[in-house]
């Protein structure tokens, strides 16, 4: 592993560079600074000392030591290091998109560093997606949308949305959060894996079916997807475009009831495949009006 290390350095680096500036932009998206979210920078300075004898975090990590060395970092400590980590990024190893999803994962991570997360944090989070749609349909951009979506509905967050979310944005952390959120009884429901207004295009795409429809029979599903120029196939594979998701007499599945075909399809969207979760009242939506 340490021979293969040697060759990937520079675009780890690289990925860290893009983590630190999402960190930064996720505590700091509140407007607001407190001492957990200072606190997690210095963890995150420990676990990326094996850097500091090369460029440039031997110019990054010593700003950072004396922005975080009183315990609290103000606003124009937190500013100067994001001008130094805009100043360092490069695309030598990454694409734009590629760059803004470590960004983007990195910033649920310091969205969630304190392990609270507030109404303002999702506005903030959501402002950010708005600038980057061209991230939509890629993990973890749909699942974020959906669940602020769904969440701010009532513009509140009550503790089973919030357990939700903090589980959620924790999957792309190395620091867990507190070992009781591990063992959660709560999972997000179906709203927080289809995807939140999305635009589906018919024409010679891939379309596959789970659930029982609420709108239509099965045998309509498949028509309504010919008849507009798209296929649809019977399981999930990289080739697919869309799963449709029926939720039918049970709105309220949990992860752990959804089966193979949604399992496999959040998979594949790790993995990078853009595979857009479709709820049936969307894909009706965009087939009637």
């Amino acid at each position: 592993m340490s021979d293969y290390y040697k060759y990937t350095s520079k675009a780890r680096m690289d990925k860290a560079i893009n983590s630190l500036l999402g960190i930064l932009e996720g505590i700091a998206i509140d407007s607001l600074l407190n001492e957990q979210e200072t606190g997690y920078l210095a963890t995150w300075l420990i676990e990326h000392q094996e850097y500091a004898g090369r460029h440039p975090f031997n110019e990054l990590l010593p700003v950072i030591a004396r922005s975080i060395q009183d315990n609290v970092i103000s606003f124009d400590e937190h500013e100067e290091i994001v001008w130094l980590c805009e100043k360092f990024r490069s695309t030598e190893y990454y694409s734009d998109n590629a760059a803004d999803l470590q960004r983007l994962q990195a910033i649920l991570v310091g969205v969630a560093a304190d392990e609270k997360i507030t109404k303002e944090e999702l506005l903030g989070l959501s402002d950010w997606m708005s600038d980057h749609e061209h991230l939509r349909s890629c993990y973890p951009y749909d699942e974020i949308d959906s669940l602020i979506v769904h969440t701010l509905t009532d513009q509140q967050i009550d503790p089973h949305e919030h357990e939700n979310l903090l589980m959620f944005f924790s999957e792309f952390s190395e620091i867990k959060p507190k070992a009781k959120l591990m063992d959660s009884k709560y999972s997000p429901t179906i709203t927080g894996i289809c995807a939140a207004n999305p635009l589906i295009n018919f024409p010679e795409s891939v379309f596959c079916f789970t659930g029982e429809s609420k709108h239509f029979i099965r045998e309509e599903l498949s028509i309504q997807v010919v008849d507009r120029g798209g296929s649809v196939v019977k399981g999930v594979s990289r080739k697919l475009n869309y799963l449709v998701v029926g939720a039918n007499g049970n709105p309220c599945w949990k992860y752990a009831c959804y089966g193979l075909k949604i399992e496999k399809a959040i998979d594949l969207r790790k993995e990078g495949y853009q595979i857009v979760i479709v709820h049936d009242d969307d894909f009706h939506d965009a087939v009637v009006l």
